[in-house]
C-alpha cells in the first residue's frame, strides 16, 4: 500500500528552465525554453520518472490543464544536466509542475517542482553552473 512506502526527501536534484540554446522559436515566433533535470550529486540517479503538466486559469478565468507527459531516464549521471522537454512561453501564465521520482538502491525519492505563474522571466535568472548559462533554478 502507498502508506507503507517511505518517500525520502530529494537532495542535490533540481529542475531548471532556461532559454533554448539553439535559439528555437515557437509557432508564434517567441523563443522556446528548455526544461532540464539537474543531478548535482556525486552518484548517478537510477530509473528516473518525470511527470510534467501545466494547470491554472486563462485571462478570462477559464480553468485549463495541459496534457500530462511522462519522461523516463534509466540513469542520470552524477554532476550532469539532461534536457526533459521544451517549454513554450505561451504556458508561462500557468503553474508548470515537474514531479520527479527516482531510486537510490532500494529507496524511492520523490519531489514536485512547481514554477508558479509568471515566474519564468529574466528578472528571476541566476547562473546555473551545470548548464553554464542563465536560467531559473528550482531546488
Amino acid at each position: 500500500m502507498k502508506k507503507d512506502i517511505s518517500f525520502d526527501p530529494i537532495e542535490g536534484v533540481s529542475v531548471a528552465v532556461a532559454p533554448a540554446p539553439d535559439q528555437a522559436l515557437s509557432p508564434e515566433g517567441l523563443p522556446l525554453w528548455q526544461v532540464y533535470l539537474l543531478n548535482q550529486n556525486d552518484f548517478p540517479l537510477q530509473n528516473v520518472i518525470v511527470n510534467a503538466h501545466g494547470y491554472g486559469e486563462q485571462a478570462d478565468g477559464e480553468k485549463v490543464r495541459t496534457s500530462t507527459l511522462r519522461y523516463i531516464f534509466e540513469e542520470v549521471p552524477p554532476r550532469s544536466a539532461i534536457p526533459v522537454e521544451p517549454l513554450d512561453p505561451a504556458l508561462f501564465h500557468l503553474n508548470n509542475q515537474y514531479w520527479v521520482s527516482y531510486y537510490l538502491g532500494p529507496r524511492i525519492f520523490d519531489k514536485k517542482f512547481i514554477f508558479v505563474p509568471d515566474s519564468i522571466v529574466p528578472d528571476n535568472f541566476s547562473h546555473i553552473p551545470l548548464l553554464d548559462r542563465a536560467g531559473i533554478l528550482h531546488s
